[in-house]
């Protein structure tokens, strides 16, 4: 088993050194591990069979009806009327800007449902608008790297159904609403380090915009938000399941986009469509190559194993989630969520359950996580993007964002050591 891992390790980190694509690298480690105890055509069957089953469930239907809507909100004005309406709420505030970045982050990570996306959007107009105003750029840019990793607890979220579908079994709609608090607090932990950081440093402040302007601006917003609350209601409600809630999604985003505010053109669709398929195709084959991978784990014994290990280690609870914690930083660190998420949760959701936490909670704690990996060197993907808008380079920003992480990571032990911030409103609603 310890050569198997060692080798299975190595190959895979080999690959990403020599800037393979991570779907690529997952599959040949696997394939390389597998033909150690096999010949190479029942490893390929193998794989291909577990990579084909991988993708056989129903809930992973939704992703593709998402990854559209979200295109749709992207491209249709969305993110300009969110962050007039959190400019209206928060700008005369001091570090106005900043809080204004954070919260549109958290609204348009929300409504997209994912970290890169709300990054650019945001950072587009957020980082020159702060550089505009005298903010120091690494740390415009730090803000808006973390603050968009919140998107991925607010629901609808793509990598809380990829959790259910790992953990074999967990109700979406329950993560969809555990998400909620975690998420929020991860939002306002960041906006107090923002504020902080502006008394310190002495940022400019607004003037306060007039009541009438902040209820128009705020009026303008309505329409984009109530794509929250036309799928979380109707998932909560039981009108329709989490796949049918993206396909409304998707009809209500090009409706608003197309025919309400008119940014979206009809010649421009057959762009959406194509970009919509390339981004599912890639999400697709990274869950169907980690399927193939934690399926051989599993056969291999490496969970148990490695579960068997964690528990001997010592006996409280306390010092394993910990443990488990700086694992899965050290993890976000380099692996994507995506195969982050299908190769770890069988590895230590047993432990978890063992130690008295619940699949719920261990989902949100994992995907919070994972979530600080989103923005973290030397692999975090929302950190080039926000390099790349802000033209600043990676390692400027660092240290501005350490802060920002302290939060994160206090945030984290806290859902992972509470369990009511997670587990509460899914309760109250019946979950």
């Amino acid at each position: 088993m310890e050569l198997t891992a060692i080798v299975l390790v190595v190959t895979f980190f080999l690959l990403l050194i020599l800037n393979v694509p991570i779907s690529i690298s997952i599959g040949i480690a696997t394939l390389v591990t597998m033909v150690m105890s096999m010949d190479l055509v029942p490893a390929t069957i193998t794989i291909a069979q577990r990579m084909a089953s991988g993708l056989n469930s129903f809930a992973l239907l939704a992703i593709p009806f998402f990854v559209m809507s979200g295109l749709l909100m992207g491209r249709g004005g969305i993110a300009r009327r969110l962050i007039e309406c959190a400019m209206a709420l928060l700008g005369a505030l001091p570090g106005g800007l900043a809080l204004v970045n954070v919260l549109s982050c958290m609204l348009f990570g929300a409504i997209s449902g994912s970290a890169v996306a709300a990054t650019s959007a945001i950072g587009s107009f957020m980082l020159p608008e702060m550089k505009k105003s005298g903010y120091n750029p690494n740390f415009s840019a730090a803000v808006t790297a973390a603050a968009a990793t919140t998107g991925m607890l607010i629901p609808p979220s793509n990598i809380l159904i990829i959790y259910a579908v790992a953990s074999g079994g967990v109700s979406i709609a329950a993560l969809f609403m555990a998400g909620y608090v975690p998420g929020i607090m991860v939002g306002l932990a960041l906006m107090t380090v923002c504020l902080v950081y502006a008394k310190i440093n002495k940022f400019p402040v607004s003037d306060r915009l007039p009541m009438n302007v902040v209820l128009s601006k705020l009026f303008s917003a309505i329409p984009s938000l109530f794509l929250i609350v036309l799928v979380i209601g109707g998932i909560v409600g039981g009108i329709f399941t989490a796949t049918e809630a993206g396909a409304i999604a998707v009809v209500y985003s090009l409706l608003l986009s197309v025919v309400v505010y008119k940014e979206v053109k009809v010649k421009e669709l057959a762009d959406i469509l194509l970009k919509s398929a390339e981004t599912t195709a890639i999400v697709m084959l990274l869950i169907a190559a980690s399927t193939a991978m934690s399926w051989l784990l599993t056969f291999e014994n490496i969970p148990q194993s490695l579960s068997a290990f964690l528990v001997g280690l010592s006996d409280n609870p306390i010092v394993i989630f910990l443990l488990i914690n700086l694992l899965l930083i050290v993890v976000g660190a380099f692996l994507d969520m995506t195969p982050a998420v299908l190769i770890f949760t069988p590895i230590f959701l047993p432990v978890a359950t063992e130690l008295g936490m619940s699949p719920l909670q261990f989902g949100i704690m994992i995907v919070l996580n994972l979530s600080i990996g989103l923005c973290s060197p030397p692999v975090g993907s929302v950190l080039f993007v926000t390099c790349a808008i802000a033209k600043t380079k990676l390692e400027d920003i660092i240290k501005p964002l350490l802060p920002l992480y302290l939060a994160m990571f206090a945030v984290l032990l806290l859902v992972t050591y509470v369990p009511w911030f997670s587990e509460a409103l899914p309760h109250w609603l019946g979950f």
